[in-house]
């Protein structure tokens, strides 16, 4: 039940950090680069708070890695200026298509073999992805597909990484306040062109301290739980949470086809967990 609970709370997190940010950028209420700053910084400072609550500042300092810290800020700056140039359908498939791309390969160099029910259900949860988004494919921009698959690679890498926590809280609080700096570097050089309202500022800070700071501090704690294959398709299940809280918060229209991809999706996951069980018995 533990698993289930920790697996299910990240991927609504990270479902609502796209709402959140087509929110704030779609309404003209912050620009990519401020959205961000205030994303990582809102999220150093909450999990700091729950560290120091918690007696693990000492060891939060201690922890994390400055490559986990950049693939962090390279995903959330790479997110935010790529929607600004591409539909949520066109970059939900470009940015988790990059994300399964990068841990399969991954997987697969490392020796970890998907089996037949994995591979099966890998491509079950693909499918059931393009199929939700391809209407919507009208030869996007480059360079903000560019981005959004560079967001995917990094979120991959970033996962990966995360596979080897010892220590979720401390890690992900030591990893956000690193990549703080970085996203710093990049507002100062934007410093003319970036603008925020309380609004924006409202949306990226809730971003930042519960769908990020929590959010990605669970999916460390789960990460354990699951096999790389899993891990990477576990994720194609976000555009199909992202499609429902739009029908919720937004006024989108559910259809059919809506209603085939999410069977095919969460299908693809639950066939993906059938090696585990079977190894846990």
């Amino acid at each position: 039940m533990k698993i289930v609970v920790y697996t299910g709370f990240a991927l609504i997190a990270f479902a609502f950090n796209s709402i959140l940010c087509r929110m704030a950028l779609g309404s003209g209420e912050a620009d990519a680069a401020s959205f961000t700053a205030v994303r990582l910084a809102s999220g150093a400072m909450m999990l700091a708070i729950i560290a120091a609550s918690l007696g693990k500042t000492k060891k939060a300092v201690k922890s994390g890695h400055w490559a986990a810290a950049f693939f962090l800020f390279l995903y959330a700056i790479a997110f935010s200026l790529a929607y600004l140039g591409l539909t949520a359908g066109t970059g939900a498939l470009i940015l988790f298509g990059s994300v399964q791309i990068t841990m399969v390969s991954a997987a697969l160099v490392r020796g970890d073999r998907p089996g037949g029910f994995e591979w099966i259900g890998l491509v079950a949860a693909v499918g059931g992805l393009v199929y939700l988004v391809f209407p919507g494919l009208t030869s996007p921009p480059p360079m903000a597909s560019l981005l959004m698959a560079s967001a995917g690679m990094a979120w991959g890498f970033y996962t990966i990484w995360g596979k080897g926590s010892k220590d979720p809280l401390a890690d992900t609080a030591s990893n956000f306040v690193r990549s703080v700096p970085m996203i710093a570097i990049v507002a100062a050089v934007m410093l003319p062109h970036l603008q925020i309202t309380v609004k924006g500022f409202g949306l990226a800070a809730l971003s930042g301290a519960v769908t990020s700071g929590l959010g990605y501090t669970v999916w460390y704690a789960a990460l354990k739980y699951h096999t790389p294959t899993r891990t990477a398709v576990l994720q194609l299940s976000v555009p199909v949470l992202v499609a429902i809280l739009g029908i919720m918060l937004l006024g989108e229209q559910a259809n059919l086809r809506l209603v085939i991809a999410g069977v095919l999706i969460l299908g693809g996951i639950g066939l993906t967990s059938v090696r585990r069980a079977a190894k846990t018995k």
